[in-house]
């Protein structure tokens, strides 16, 4: 299925500028399975998404946005980072822009490496309800729980937004980190909060959107929820700041999870991902 159900000419691998990469890899989950089934799902509702932006009044499938096969789960964490780092690196490569569709958020690792090579200091922003910085979980480090540790070593900076939940481990062994969290609370009481979220931001970014940065609310099928999340308003006036004052450069939407007939949380990342397309394009 391709994205948008676009079937013409704006689909087509060599010159569409955006690529959707879904990958439907949920190897190390820890509480509710099912995230390996969003991509599907969220290619499902992408093709009920118009395609004109009602902010910026743009055509923005007009400059082509390309399927990619499903990156196909592997036997282990490290070669499922492996197959995805290479997939973006071919994209890349090719001069489009990677968008990828997950799955768990270990995958943001790999994306990272992939757009931090070569390319100049990388700047990261996370949107999530919690820090994913433990340095091992369950005995891995390719665990959804340490992708921003991950994200750490080969990043410049990352700035964390939307964060209510962290452990002791994390606070204790990333105490900079977690002092610089753009909390909830920081949002609702600092009318200028995106300025502080452009402030921690190099000239290069990449943007990962874990959907449990969203309230409940908005997006009630992820794994482990967190009340107190991000609003759609929210989320998009981050975005479409961050897209017109920085060079976003690559992008992922991960850990939503089906709930059957409630497709709400797949039709709002189908939706955030044609915002991003957008507002890079603005």
């Amino acid at each position: 299925m391709h994205f948008l159900d676009l079937t013409d000419a704006r689909c087509d691998p060599d010159a569409a500028a955006y690529v959707v990469l879904p990958v439907p890899y949920e190897g190390t989950v820890t509480y509710r399975a099912g995230t390996a089934d969003a991509p599907a799902a969220i290619l499902a509702a992408s093709t009920q998404v118009e395609l004109y932006d009602e902010e910026l009044h743009a055509a923005f499938a007009e400059a082509g946005v390309a399927t990619h096969a499903p990156i196909a789960p592997a036997d282990t964490p490290a070669e499922q980072m492996a197959r995805v780092r290479r997939a973006a690196a071919a994209v890349l490569a090719a001069g489009q822009f990677p968008l990828a569709l997950g799955g768990e958020h270990s995958i943001t690792a790999p994306l990272v490496q992939a757009c931090a090579a070569g390319g100049g200091p990388l700047s990261v922003l996370q949107i999530d309800a919690h820090a994913d910085l433990r340095n091992t979980y369950d005995g891995t480090k390719y665990s959804h729980a340490c992708v921003m540790r991950r994200v750490l070593e080969v990043a410049d900076r990352i700035c964390q937004v939307g964060v209510r939940s962290y452990s002791q481990e994390e606070r204790d062994e990333c105490p900079e980190q977690i002092a610089r969290l753009v909390t909830p609370r920081q949002i609702a009481d600092d009318p200028v909060w995106i300025d502080g979220v452009l402030a921690r931001l190099g000239p290069r970014v990449y943007v990962t959107v874990d959907m449990d940065g969203f309230d409940p609310s908005v997006a009630p099928g992820v794994g482990t929820p967190e009340p107190g999340g991000l609003t759609w308003r929210e989320a998009t006036a981050l975005l479409r700041r961050v897209c017109a004052e920085r060079r976003v450069v690559g992008a992922d939407i991960v850990e939503a999870r089906p709930l059957g007939a409630n497709h709400v949380t797949e039709f709002v990342a189908a939706r955030l991902a044609c915002k991003i397309i957008a507002y890079t394009q603005a």
